[in-house]
This record gives C-alpha cells, structure tokens and sequence, in this order.
C-alpha cells in the first residue's frame, strides 16, 4: 500500500472526522471507499460516452441493431412488465 497526502479544507476535514466517528471506522478507510467508488463511476462514464460515441458512428449501417432483433427485445420487455 502506498501513501498520498491530502491537503483538505477545514470544513472537509472536520466533516470526515465526525463522520469517522460517528461511523467508528477510520477516516482513511472512508476516503479510500469514496475515491474507489469516484473512479470507478468515471470509467462507467467514460465506457458509456464510448458505447453512445460508437452507437452514433454505426447508427443506420449494417452494424446497426437488426429491427427483427429489436422488436423482439421490445416485446420480451413489455411482456415482462405485464407480469405480476
């Protein structure tokens, strides 16, 4: 494991205290959840403006999603909504 020093804002720090406290756990654990949790929602976010990037560029080509498939897809989709 490796070390990172964090400058925080007084307001930052006092807040991640308390809630260190309050949650009985330590502080470093909490901000190492939170960075995990921030980077792994930006490679999401990157991943999904790729997907969109290359859903734009094949839209309406032979890549594009088969109008069969589709229908179908829409039809197992409504149909499991009508479900109890």
């Amino acid at each position: 494991m490796r070390t990172f020093h964090l400058p925080l804002p007084e307001h930052l720090h006092d807040a991640l205290r308390a809630e260190a406290a309050e949650g009985r756990r330590p502080a470093t654990e909490i901000l190492r959840e939170a960075l995990e949790g921030w980077l792994q929602s930006r490679r999401r976010a990157r991943l999904d403006a790729e997907i969109e990037a290359y859903a734009r560029e094949v839209a309406g080509g032979d890549c594009d999603l088969d109008l069969e498939l589709e229908a179908a897809g829409i039809e197992a989709i409504a149909a499991e909504r009508e479900r109890p």
